[in-house]
């Protein structure tokens, strides 16, 4: 989810061994490779084309957001990282959106899919509506790990991660980029209510 090792070897560049420290993201990898082979993103890719973080170092992006379904949401500016806990005791509201009712490793239970509404398509789903599946069971509140709390960290001063930091102008400024790449990576609008945004 966050920190994965990434080795790419680009053919039409002279860089070879070198380390990269640009943010990047999984939804980077799409434009990137269709890129290799002269082919456009479709117009409703979120990610970027790593070419020139992977030739030179230019950076791809001044934040990155990541985390788990039903979980903590978080974003990193690659200083410091922010992890925004579920505002709500209970982690709602929280759906699945899909074309597929099944969950990774099973199918949706019929108590799960009891509760499927038609949803309107979304900005990414290619003019096709979704089912929307409410995910407020116990398996989706999990992850969340309210006990936590929301937590801020210093990199530079904590590589690790072990001592979360407390900076209200600092997390007011890590707080406005979290809500910023939630709206940039079309995050349903009931993402901001489960997280106490604005």
């Amino acid at each position: 989810m966050a920190r994965i090792p990434l080795f790419i070897w680009d053919p039409r560049s002279a860089a070879a061994n070198v380390r990269r420290e640009s943010l990047v993201q999984n939804i980077d990898l799409a434009p990137t490779l269709l890129d290799y082979f002269n082919l456009a993103p479709a117009p409703d890719m979120r990610g970027r084309n790593l070419a020139g973080a992977i030739a030179d170092g230019r950076p791809a992006r001044t934040a990155a957001l990541f985390g788990h379904h039903g979980g903590h949401v978080n974003c990193t500016d690659g200083r410091c990282v922010y992890m925004r806990a579920p505002a709500n005791p209970d982690n709602t509201p929280l759906y699945n959106y899909t074309l597929m009712p099944a969950h990774m490793k099973a199918p949706f239970t019929l108590d799960e899919l009891r509760t499927m509404q038609r949803c309107a398509p979304l900005p990414f789903s290619k003019k096709c509506p979704v089912m929307k599946i409410d995910a407020s069971s116990a398996r989706a509140k999990g992850p969340a790990r309210r006990e936590f709390g929301t937590m801020l960290f210093d990199l530079k001063a904590d590589p690790g991660q072990a001592h979360p930091v407390r900076d209200d102008d600092l997390e007011s400024h890590m707080q406005k980029m979290l809500a910023d790449l939630l709206r940039e990576h079309d995050a349903p609008s009931e993402q901001f209510v489960r997280m106490g945004l604005d």
